[in-house]
C-alpha cells in the first residue's frame, strides 16, 4: 500500500469512524471428528494431539493462537507499519512459543491447562537502521491487536447451552 493510499484510508476513517469498525467472527463446528473453523470465505481445521483424544490431523488451537501472534508480527509489520514508517523490509520472520502441560487438559491434580512463557521473536532483514525500525517496533507493541489481547486480556462473554 502506498503512503497516499494510507492517507486516503486515514482520512476516510477520521471522517466516518464507523467505516473502520468491524466484528470479526470465527465459527467452529464438528466435522470428521475435528473442529472445522470458518471465517467468511475461509475454512480450516483444528485438532488435538492423540494423547488427549484428538487425531492430530490439524494444528491445535494453541498453534492457531501462536500463529495469530506470529502472523500479526509479520503481516502487520510488513503490510501496514513498514510503509507508514518508511522502513524497507526485505524479509521478516516471527516465531511464537509457549509452554504447555497437557496434564492440565485432562484435569490431573496440580497441573495447569494455562499457557505459560508466551514469547515472540521477530526478526526483520532491512537496510534501515534502528532510528527507523525502533519506532516501527514501538508502534507494533502499541497497536498489534493480538499482542495486546494476550498482554491485557479482556473478559470473554461465555454462553453455553444444550440442544
Amino acid at each position: 500500500m502506498t503512503i497516499a493510499a494510507f492517507s486516503e484510508t486515514e482520512a476516510r476513517f477520521r471522517a466516518d469512524p464507523s467505516t473502520a469498525q468491524g466484528t470479526p467472527a470465527v465459527t467452529a463446528t464438528l466435522a470428521n471428528g475435528r473442529a472445522r473453523l470458518s471465517a467468511g470465505p475461509f475454512n480450516w481445521d483444528a485438532d488435538l494431539p492423540a494423547a488427549i483424544g484428538g487425531t492430530n490431523l490439524a494444528p491445535s488451537p494453541t498453534a492457531y493462537l501462536l500463529g495469530a501472534l506470529a502472523g500479526c508480527g509479520v503481516a502487520f509489520l510488513y503490510d501496514t507499519l513498514a510503509p507508514q514508517f518508511g522502513v524497507r523490509i526485505d524479509g521478516i520472520t516471527a516465531v511464537a512459543r509457549c509452554s504447555t502441560d497437557l496434564r492440565g487438559l485432562l484435569g490431573i491434580d496440580d497441573a495447569s491447562p494455562e499457557l505459560g512463557d508466551i514469547a515472540l521473536d521477530i526478526q526483520i532483514t532491512t537496510s534501515d537502521g534502528d532510528d527507523k525500525t525502533g519506532p516501527m517496533f514501538d508502534a507494533w507493541r502499541e497497536r498489534c491487536p493480538i499482542f495486546l489481547a494476550l498482554l491485557r486480556p479482556r473478559t470473554v462473554s461465555l454462553t453455553t447451552r444444550t440442544a
